[in-house]
């Protein structure tokens, strides 16, 4: 998309991996993206996605590791979406499960997560101290039951001290989209 799409005009981050909905069983997003090639689409920054849980987690993280090392070489960074997922994971939003998450992009290297919402501040707050210095973004989740909601969420989010939100359906499934996206700005 970025090829046919993107102008320059805001700061592309390239997401390297991707998988479809359609095949069952465990969890796999794999490379198909170089970051050579995102490089050349002008991305200032290199996203991925690992399942961590997945019987296919290793494949993942071994490809993570080389994209942090290829892109810190460029003084690019990295954001990993870090999602508990498979046949183990019981609660994806636990706050040992997100927390270890946000610990293991840490350990990898990466200079930001996106992981998904504890449920509450306090919990949050652990999982972005487990992150470190890397920076800790809170994925949208689930549409919430009213905007109401969602904005309480996301201030709660930063109350924690997260970076930022990267959500998407809460905004663009808004009664005002617009109106969302500056109530989101202004937490």
């Amino acid at each position: 998309i970025a090829e046919a799409y993107y102008d320059g005009s805001v700061p592309l981050i390239v997401k390297l991996n991707a998988k479809s909905e359609l095949v069952e069983g465990e969890p796999v997003s794999r490379q198909i993206c170089s970051v050579e090639e995102a490089v050349s689409l002008g991305a200032k920054a290199m996203g991925y996605t690992v399942y961590l849980g997945s019987a296919y987690e290793s494949i993942m993280l071994q490809e993570l590791g080389k994209i942090v090392e290829e892109s810190h070489k460029r003084d690019l960074p990295v954001m990993a979406w870090m999602y508990p997922r498979g046949g183990k994971i019981k609660v994806d939003t636990s706050k040992e499960i997100v927390a270890y998450a946000a610990r293991a992009g840490l350990e990898i290297g990466v200079d930001a997560v996106k992981i998904k919402y504890t449920g509450d501040v306090k919990s949050f707050q652990w999982a972005v101290k487990c992150a470190g210095k890397a920076k800790v973004f809170m994925s949208g989740g689930p549409r919430t039951e009213t905007e109401k909601d969602f904005l309480k969420q996301a201030r709660e989010v930063m109350d924690a001290g997260a970076t930022g939100i990267a959500v998407g359906r809460n905004v663009w499934q808004a009664s005002d989209p617009l109106h969302m996206a500056n109530m989101l700005k202004a937490i």
